[in-house]
């Protein structure tokens, strides 16, 4: 049986994983949901000034009543900046697993944060809301995220070709999973 607790504060060596807050706001336009090629990666729409910016900050803020929503602001300790986000973005109550989205800004990526936050979020999913299963994916043209993928222990379950219709070209999204059996004989 899951236990929704709902997104709790996450302290990892170089990172915080906490709520969102609306100040926020320029570390997010700034590192992310203004680049194009982050968001394209991420399946989400461009976000360019800060009244768009408060709006999905609603979304987020206004969410977290529920103890059954994931969502993490990613804050790189050493500066206080707002680097990027991972989230529990499904959650199967019933079949008792969830799975993981992240996009990290691009001046942050190749620098562990990603697998730091994710390895954090998968810990959380076992550890605090008894999980059985935690599934991530990504686009096949996404050679870094894949790699990330591979370094927090995830099992390739499979490809569903021709997934995304992206710049005139089909692209396969590429499904990962760990198990709770796995994850504790780590």
């Amino acid at each position: 049986m899951l236990t929704h607790n709902g997104t709790q504060t996450i302290e990892t060596e170089r990172l915080i994983l906490r709520r969102f807050q609306y100040s926020d706001d320029d570390g997010m336009l700034r590192n992310w949901v203004a680049d194009e090629k982050i968001q394209m990666m991420y399946s989400e729409p461009v976000y360019s000034t800060k009244e768009e910016v408060k709006g999905l900050l609603d979304k987020y803020i206004g969410s977290y009543e529920r103890d059954d929503y994931y969502r993490w602001a990613v804050i790189e300790k050493s500066s206080g900046e707002c680097i990027g986000q991972i989230a529990y973005f499904l959650v199967d109550s019933k079949n008792h697993f969830a799975e993981i989205e992240y996009c990290i800004g691009a001046e942050f990526q190749c620098k562990g944060y990603a697998t730091e936050a994710t390895k954090a979020v998968i810990a959380f999913g076992f550890d605090k809301m008894n999980l059985h299963k935690v599934q991530i994916c990504t686009k096949t043209i996404n050679a870094p995220s894949k790699r990330v993928i591979e370094k927090c222990g995830f099992h390739y379950e499979g490809t569903l070709r021709d997934y995304f219709f992206m710049n005139g070209k089909y692209v396969g999204r590429l499904y990962f999973s760990i198990l709770r059996s796995e994850y504790e004989g780590k």
